[in-house]
């Protein structure tokens, strides 16, 4: 290799990505804008495919037993009617590997330990780049810039590396808005993930490590709307004031300042994700909805099958378009069915929601395990 692979962010797929090419033997620089890497965010959940694809580079023992493994899922109306469970566990036999609630805050910890703390460079923030005779160089808002062989541009959802390669402006704004949080340790106890689905708004709970929840609620509003400072929780708890338990006590249990706000936004599928050796990975090449849980799943896919196309493919002119060619159906489908879902859960009509709600209860068990099961085997 003619210089070192330079990945321009460090989120989990820029993390991920460096560690299965270190264990591939090859040179990595990663660039992380942020001044530090702090455990920040709040929770995800680290599917069966994503556990599957860390155990190619040897990370699933450590996620797995850092997190909370889940066994049920179930969708429900806000009086607590189930619609529809899944039985995660079997599902996760049938796969090989369960999935798996975790802090963000602790992934991100569990991945710089794995990748080494002195290959990440923060401070850095990309700007763009430059494609020359003998590789690529990564330029950074303040003026410097990197030389190296490859550059993976895992920088985001308003990453600067798709900016220069694909110039496609902002991301697309979903229709709702998001809030997050975790309960502090010593809150109510949760056994299986819940999601519930309302007019136009949706709570889900998830138990993670130690104890605590992660949870979400989505409502249909106009975009860049704002809270008032100190006054969040109380208004979420007005706007699922008589939603089944637990979801007030989780709300209750949640301390205001650990309650995060994001517009959900994303980007259709692009024809290409690669230019020469440039590539991008994770959000920077689809960022999707959050609705199938599969947005940091699929960046760690990305990472451990371009760390396997590089093991493979000496032709550093071929090993990108490799990468492209091996995942683009996979993540343009996921993509678009995490948008159909958002769509669907979202819904206001009420003669919507009943058919909705009605072919929920109707579809076979048998069914949806046979999607699930599909959906979450990975292979390389």
């Amino acid at each position: 290799m003619p210089g070192p692979i330079l990945i321009a962010g460090g989120g989990i797929g820029g993390l991920t990505a460096g560690i299965a090419l270190r264990r591939a033997g090859l040179e990595v620089r990663v660039f992380e804008r942020a001044a530090e890497i702090r455990e920040v965010g709040a929770g995800l959940t680290i599917q069966s495919n994503a556990i599957l694809a860390l155990r190619h580079i040897g990370l699933d023992r450590a996620v797995v037993e850092s997190g909370r493994v889940l066994s049920a899922g179930s969708v429900r109306r806000p009086d607590g009617t189930v619609l529809s469970r899944g039985d995660l566990e079997e599902i996760g036999r049938a796969v090989g590997a369960p999935a798996v609630a975790i802090h963000r805050g602790t992934l991100q910890r569990l991945l710089v330990e794995a990748l080494g703390e002195d290959i990440v460079e923060t401070g850095r923030e990309a700007a763009g780049y430059e494609e020359h005779a003998q590789g690529v160089s990564l330029l950074f808002r303040d003026g410097s810039q990197v030389d190296g062989a490859l550059l993976i541009g895992a920088d985001g959802l308003r990453s600067a590396v798709r900016t220069r390669m694909l110039g496609d402006g902002e991301p697309l704004y979903s229709g709702y808005t998001c809030w997050r949080g975790v309960t502090a340790e010593g809150g109510p106890a949760l056994e299986e993930s819940t999601e519930t689905w309302g007019r136009g708004r949706r709570f889900g709970t998830v138990p993670i490590e130690r104890g605590r929840i992660y949870w979400f609620a989505t409502l249909n509003a106009p975009v860049g709307g704002r809270d008032e400072p100190g006054r969040v929780r109380s208004r979420l708890q007005k706007i699922f004031a008589d939603w089944h338990s637990p979801i007030a006590d989780v709300l209750a249990a949640t301390p205001e300042e650990a309650i995060l706000r994001n517009d959900i936004l994303h980007r259709l599928p692009t024809s290409r994700w690669v230019e020469g050796r440039t590539a991008l990975l994770g959000d920077a090449a689809h960022p999707m909805t959050p609705n199938l849980g599969q947005g940091a799943c699929q960046a760690i896919e990305d990472a451990v099958v371009l760390a396997d196309c590089l093991i493979r493919n000496a032709d550093l002119a071929a090993v990108l378009l490799q990468y492209q060619a091996r995942r683009k159906a996979r993540v343009d489908a996921v993509v678009l069915a995490a948008l159909r879902l958002g769509r669907l859960a979202q819904m206001e009509s009420t003669p919507a929601r009943w058919l909705r709600d009605r072919l929920l209860t109707l579809t076979p068990a048998s069914v949806t395990r046979r999607q699930l099961v599909r959906s979450l085997s990975f292979e390389l």
